[in-house]
């Protein structure tokens, strides 16, 4: 199995030992997704839709380094600090995957700054 990194143009440095994305045999790992800035910043505070957008956006941008389109994604593990932000993402959620929808499940946790109210984990089939 041949494994390579996957680093997007204008990648900040990461709060912990990891990689935006990770592609192995056409498979593309796409690390925990956080509303952060290139400086690790929490972008739009607040708001849970304009966040949702935000980390779409940065996996969508990982997923086309790797050679993808968000239609190559089958599966995305979201994580939301607060059920009453749940129908706002998914009005965004359902933009960036508007035909036929990944596999996915959501859980209410906490994440790792107080301010972001959306993670999100995604694993594409590429090529």
């Amino acid at each position: 199995m041949s494994k390579q990194t996957v680093l997007p143009p204008g990648t900040g440095k990461p709060l912990a030992p990891f990689v935006p994305g990770s592609m192995a045999d056409g498979i593309l790992y796409v690390s925990g997704t956080l509303p952060f800035d290139k400086d690790n910043n929490v972008v739009h505070v607040g708001d849970a839709a304009a966040q949702t957008r935000h980390v779409l956006e940065t996996i969508k941008g990982v997923v086309e380094e790797a050679g993808g389109t968000m239609d190559d994604v089958t599966f995305n593990m979201i994580m939301v600090r607060d059920w009453s932000d749940y129908a706002a993402v998914n009005t965004v959620y359902a933009e960036f995957f508007p035909g036929e929808k990944p596999a996915r499940y959501c859980i209410q946790c906490g994440l790792v700054k107080p301010d972001a109210l959306i993670e999100i984990a995604s694993i594409a089939h590429v090529g």
